[in-house]
């Protein structure tokens, strides 16, 4: 289907009220990616080019910046969530499970939510088997956790024609590539709708830092300009913040205070919940009944 056979225009003003519980508008949910880069592979992003040019293998240069988010950086970052008392939702390769199994363990032992973000960090257009690529995501998911994972973020957002198709028949119920609102929409699928719960290219550390090359101190201003209009605007219905982040870039030192900074502000407004991906599905669902 084409994204507009999926879902058809909405204009937000023209909804039903959104409510949350307790009285709050907003809802934010911090996403935490941790991906496996294969070394044999040319790698999905990099910090330096190669001399040469090309992509010569290994590239041990842009291999080892991302390897340091997850040897060093990760650990920064969980000091800073669990200071805030924040649970994250931890959008994960199937294959970084057992690679770096220390991480999930904090995770697991914290109860975030996993989520599955492909097997190893490649575009799913690139997967040679996608339904074969999801099913392993799935499975490492529930036997390293004990249940399903019921939401997935493709790595770099990216899908075929057929990944809400697919993921439907694979027992998903939401998905976070569909980056066009600031409230949960129901996608069309050939099995069955799937919600896609609001993701973000604009708080996005890889945004930001590696394609739009700001200063570190961007992430905080940014995420504190975003998260004081979707307040304002949640004053007439609920709205859904997201936070994206990547070891290897916010955990690196010099930009780790600007997502520290970013989350003290924002947890401390009232009216603001700090969710992850299934908890806000499970209101919107309930909300729409």
């Amino acid at each position: 289907m084409l994204p507009t056979e999926r879902l058809s225009y909405s204009a937000i003003t023209e909804r039903p009220k959104l409510t949350l519980p307790e009285g709050a508008r907003l809802a934010v949910w911090v996403i935490v990616n941790v991906e496996e880069w294969d070394a044999r592979q040319p790698m999905p992003r990099t910090v330096l080019t190669p001399p040469a040019g090309g992509s010569p293998s290994p590239d041990i240069p842009n291999w080892a910046w991302h390897e340091y988010g997850n040897r060093v950086g990760f650990w920064r970052m969980l000091e800073v969530l669990d200071t805030l008392k924040i649970k994250a939702a931890l959008a994960i390769n199937g294959s970084a499970i057992g690679a770096y199994e220390p991480i999930a363990r904090a995770a697991r032992e914290r109860d975030w939510e996993f989520i599955g973000h492909g097997f190893t960090q490649k575009n799913m257009q690139k997967v040679e088997n996608e339904r074969e690529d999801i099913a392993r995501t799935t499975k490492a998911i529930a036997d390293y956790v004990g249940r399903r994972p019921r939401g997935w973020l493709g790595p770099g957002l990216t899908e075929t024609w057929e990944t809400p198709d697919i993921l439907v028949e694979e027992g998903y119920d939401y998905v976070c590539d569909w980056v066009l609102d600031d409230q949960p929409v129901v996608l069309k699928t050939r099995g069955g709708p799937i919600v896609n719960v609001p993701y973000t290219q604009e708080c996005n550390d890889v945004a930001m830092m590696l394609i739009q090359h700001h200063k570190a101190s961007e992430y905080r201003d940014r995420a504190i300009d975003q998260f004081e209009q979707l307040y304002a605007d949640a004053a007439t219905s609920a709205r859904v913040m997201a936070l994206v982040v990547h070891p290897y870039i916010m955990g690196a030192p010099h930009r780790l205070r600007y997502f520290r900074e970013a989350l003290q502000h924002i947890a401390g407004k009232n009216g603001v919940v700090f969710r992850t991906g299934e908890e806000i599905l499970d209101w919107y669902q309930a909300a729409k009944a």
